[in-house]
């Protein structure tokens, strides 16, 4: 199964077609005996007229999908709940959570998108494509997208890890930073890990990309040999830094995120058929 955005839905409106609802971040989704999932319109009869920036997200799996704000999440709907995307993680399949985490960045881009930023007359959707056009000025505002690189650093077999006070127990994980203007991906691969832990890199390579809408970031993946320096951490920016090898990792990221997949690609590469679940 898959996710694949659109914005033009390819059939008509169906009972079946999925709905992605997101009230203060968080997506509403049915319970029964079978878990979590992703209601269909036949199962929100009661709430359809509540609903405010309605549009299509895309298709799962062939199934076209909506998305749409609704105004409480606290609201008593039988059948239905609210909950934190990132809770899903790990309980929905991966193509569900990665199609919730696009709807609660368009509904987030369309709230904070009402009015011009250049006059500040109230924004219109343009019909073409998926933007929004000033009525006033003509100024169009495409989705936002944030740029942010997270890099594996690799030394003589060891992985360098980072905790931050915002990290839940004792997690690790790789670092990351936000590209700032002006700056290549490469040099903000440098700039993030030295300002971050004192760590000089070379060989930076490209690895692989996801989004990550907490709240609109473009995660861009690489992997980078050490050039020198001492660890020394940006008090900052995280707690702590160390040099894991691939046999005695900490807790680490779960599996839907591209820090989880960088932290698997060294594991493999330094100890082929060893497996991260099996080195903690």
């Amino acid at each position: 199964m898959a996710f694949n955005p659109g914005f033009t839905c390819p059939t008509p409106e169906d009972e079946n077609d999925l709905w992605f609802v997101i009230s203060n971040g968080k997506l509403m989704v049915k319970m029964d005996r079978n878990g979590y999932s992703i209601p269909r319109k036949k199962d929100m009869e009661e709430v359809m007229d509540q609903l405010s920036h309605v549009q299509f997200l895309g298709t799962l799996d062939g199934t076209p999908c909506h998305v749409a704000a609704f105004p409480d999440e606290n609201a008593f709907l039988e059948g239905l709940m609210f909950s934190s995307i990132r809770r899903l993680f790990g309980i929905m399949e991966n193509h569900v959570t990665l199609a919730a985490g696009c709807a609660a960045q368009l509904i987030r881009w369309h709230q904070t998108h009402t009015y011009c930023g250049s006059c500040g007359s109230v924004m219109e959707d343009k019909q073409e494509e998926r933007a929004k056009i000033c009525p006033n000025c003509k100024t169009v505002y495409f989705p936002r997208l944030s740029p942010a690189v997270i890099v594996a650093v690799v030394k003589e077999g060891k992985i360098l890890l980072a905790r931050s006070g915002r990290f839940p127990g004792n997690m690790f994980s790789v670092l990351a930073g936000f590209v700032e203007i002006g700056e290549t991906l490469e040099a903000c691969v440098e700039r993030e890990v030295f300002e971050e832990t004192g760590i000089k890199v070379k060989n930076i390579t490209y690895f692989n990309s996801q989004p990550w809408p907490f709240p609109d970031s473009l995660m861009l993946g690489f992997i980078a040999d050490y050039a020198g320096g001492e660890i020394c951490v940006d008090a900052h920016e995280i707690a702590e830094a160390k040099w894991f090898s691939a046999n005695n990792l900490p807790d680490i990221p779960g599996g839907i995120s591209i820090a989880r997949h960088l932290i698997d690609e060294f594991v493999n590469q330094q100890k082929p058929g060893l497996k991260t679940g099996d080195s903690q």
